[in-house]
């Protein structure tokens, strides 16, 4: 039976452990709210866009670009967006473990997030790149993987590019998602996975009323290297949100489950010095009864 000062060391310990993850839940539910915002203020943007470029493809139908060059077989490059930090649950276990399912053969991988490359890494996986992004993703760190994965699939070294990702779907759930990003093979909606749905209206009829100069061909070309940047930008905003969200969360679970340890061990610290002391009383009694 654990004595009373082993029980106050570990109330003490707890109340430690209590303080440090509830800072942690304040600094995550403060990233969070930034974070959210940014991911949801991306949304319409890039379906506003994305109606745009279907009205486009839908009035050139013969239009080709390099990066809507369909191929067969062959490597595919993974775009895997993580973490930087862990203590966020099973955010990354749940992701990580559709990217494992991979065939290891024919997959290159690149990671934006320091738990992405070390899971590459422990897998015996081909990194090709490794990227960093910030608690508020920049367009240009998302420019930097997309141009880097662009450059695989133009180069002939990849046939295929796919996003795995967390998709942020509100502050208690945050769902692993996967796409296709190149080839481009149809724009509608935001890219599949990114918002969880596509838009109300088909791109062809959202269009219906644009006029586009010079050409359909023209704007098409030029926008869509940049569609591909901004969906993968919107990747990151909903990956950094997810983070925030399950970190959060995380914190306050290991907060709530602290405190109740601590009313857990001060119940049995009570019991135990309750019964110290009736013991102390009953061998003060029977001295006396022993005396008299």
């Amino acid at each position: 039976m654990p004595s009373t000062r082993d029980i106050r060391r570990r109330i003490k310990s707890v109340k430690s452990t209590a303080q440090v993850t509830k800072a942690m839940q304040m600094v995550a539910s403060s990233k969070m709210l930034k974070a959210q915002q940014g991911a949801l203020a991306g949304r319409p943007y890039a379906r506003l866009m994305s109606s745009v470029l279907g009205a486009v493809t839908s009035n050139a139908l013969d239009f080709t670009h390099p990066l809507m060059e369909q191929r067969e077989g062959g490597r595919t490059a993974v775009i895997l967006v993580g973490t930087d930090r862990g203590l966020c649950a099973g955010l990354n276990t749940n992701l990580f473990r559709e990217v494992a399912k991979l065939d290891r053969q024919q997959s290159t991988f690149i990671t934006a997030g320091r738990k992405a490359s070390q899971f590459i890494a422990r897998m015996g996986r081909t990194l090709a790149a490794e990227f960093s992004y910030s608690d508020t993703p920049s367009y240009a760190e998302a420019r930097a993987i997309s141009k880097f994965a662009q450059d695989l699939f133009l180069k002939g070294e990849v046939q295929r590019v796919e996003v795995y990702f967390t998709r942020f779907v509100n502050t208690l759930t945050q769902q692993p998602a996967t796409f296709t990003l190149l080839p481009v093979e149809e724009v509608k909606g935001l890219a599949p996975g990114v918002s969880g749905k596509e838009t109300d209206v088909p791109a062809a009829q959202a269009g219906a009323g644009f006029l586009f100069e010079p050409d359909p061909k023209t704007v098409l070309g030029a926008l869509l290297p940049h569609w591909v940047n901004f969906v993968i930008y919107q990747v990151l905003l909903e990956a950094k949100a997810s983070e925030h969200s399950a970190r959060m969360v995380a914190m306050k679970n290991a907060t709530d489950n602290a405190n109740k340890l601590i009313d857990d061990l001060t119940l049995e610290y009570n019991k135990l010095r309750q019964m110290l002391i009736t013991n102390e009383l009953l061998e003060i009694a029977s001295a006396t009864m022993a005396l008299s």
